[in-house]
């Protein structure tokens, strides 16, 4: 797998297919394997005629692991996203991003508008600003010790998400605890790349995507049905709706 330096770290990557370009930003505690290749989203998107470039987010995958809560400051990942898309050359870009990576994506989007030709912001909706709170109590799990009890059930299905991926743990605590800086309301009000927001309807993390896209200038909502924030991310509704989105946009 290819990788890059940005600001100082090792960001690894995939760079497949021809065709206008898409950047692919995975979820929290995932990577760019679970998040886009198992669940066939490059393959689709390269069977599209799309040129698709995946990165494992810092802290996550095969890229570094600093465990320096400083260091995962969502404007700092959003840098390593548009150092990546300068690194390849490549003047203007969809984005996609799905969780954390659409928290990511919109703060690339609002840095570097020039760059962002549309945003796709899965799995996200009023909670990118509203907040998604219990931080640190996902944290404080991810740091126990192996054997501890976990009280919180959503630490508990946070740790083992992070076990059953084999993840740095202590990286990925000081990650969460970087996710605290929402978008605020009036900053992402000023987006004007056309923006899809699609979130499944049994979604219980991602906040309303109506209340979401009212925010942001002639944004458009898609609903993945029957599926909850997990279940969503490789939905073949989810699929074709940003497929029909891409061949719409300007």
């Amino acid at each position: 797998m290819p990788n890059f330096i940005s600001d100082g770290l090792e960001i690894a990557y995939v760079d497949e297919g021809e065709g206008e370009p898409i950047l692919l930003i995975h979820g929290f505690g995932s990577s760019l394997a679970v998040n886009w290749r198992s669940t066939n989203w490059i393959d689709t998107l390269v069977r599209d005629g799309r040129r698709v470039i995946a990165m494992d987010v810092r802290g996550h995958g095969n890229s570094a692991k600093p465990r320096e809560t400083a260091l995962y400051r969502p404007a700092l990942l959003a840098a390593d996203a548009g150092r990546l898309v300068d690194h390849l050359g490549i003047g203007r870009i969809d984005v996609m991003g799905y969780s954390m990576g659409a928290r990511i994506a919109t703060f690339l989007a609002l840095a570097r508008p020039e760059i962002v030709r549309s945003l796709i912001i899965g799995g996200l909706g009023s909670a990118l600003v509203e907040g998604l709170g219990g931080q640190e109590e996902i944290a404080a799990a991810l740091e126990a010790p192996p054997g501890t009890e976990i009280a919180s059930a959503v630490g508990r299905s946070y740790r083992r998400f992070g076990e059953a991926t084999k993840s740095d743990l202590p990286a990925l605590a000081a990650c969460m605890r970087s996710m605290r800086e929402d978008v605020s309301a009036t900053d992402i009000g000023r987006l004007t790349m056309p923006v899809l927001v699609a979130v499944g309807d049994r979604d219980e993390v991602a906040g309303s995507p109506d209340r979401l896209a009212a925010l942001i200038p002639g944004a458009e909502v898609l609903v993945i049905p029957g599926r909850d924030h997990m279940q969503a991310t490789g939905d073949r509704a989810y699929k074709q709706g940003v497929l029909a989105f891409l061949k719409a946009r300007p």
